[in-house]
């Protein structure tokens, strides 16, 4: 005996079955697990930044264990470069709240767009970052 209903235009009634849900669910949930996929990327970002910011301080210390007479009084660029990671961090998790609202916006009028401009800006920014970090590697070597 089939109890369910056949008829397109009726919702079906039955209570032992998933609710029923907007058609954009999986739209929304997909926005959603990408804007969590920026914040961790983000959070990374903000934690190597830190990391490198403080590698002169490491350094120092490091220095002071080892041989007493040799001191580092400046922090080079890892200071500025670090402090950079970090802004750029916090900029990576401002630019995915925005791209979150924006697609949701877009998903609840039915037009879905693509992020290119952003995607293209942060991925030359992440390129900049990585040429400023081998230059830095190769200066300090």
């Amino acid at each position: 005996m089939n109890l369910r209903n056949t008829d397109p235009n009726i919702p079906d009634q039955r209570s032992d079955g998933p609710p029923a849900h907007d058609h954009h669910t999986s739209d929304h949930l997909a926005n959603e697990r990408t804007f969590l996929a920026w914040i961790r990327t983000s959070i990374s970002v903000i934690g190597l930044g830190f990391v490198v910011a403080k590698f002169t301080v490491w350094l120092r210390e490091l220095s002071a264990r080892l041989d007493q007479q040799v001191t580092i009084r400046h922090s080079g660029l890892s200071m500025p470069l670090g402090i950079s990671l970090m802004i750029f961090g916090a900029l990576l998790s401002l630019t995915a709240a925005w791209r979150y609202r924006t697609v949701k916006i877009a998903i609840q009028k039915n037009q879905p767009t693509a992020a290119e401009g952003t995607t293209i800006a942060v991925a030359i920014i992440v390129a900049a970052i990585a040429a400023a970090l081998i230059a830095y590697m190769l200066a300090s070597a």
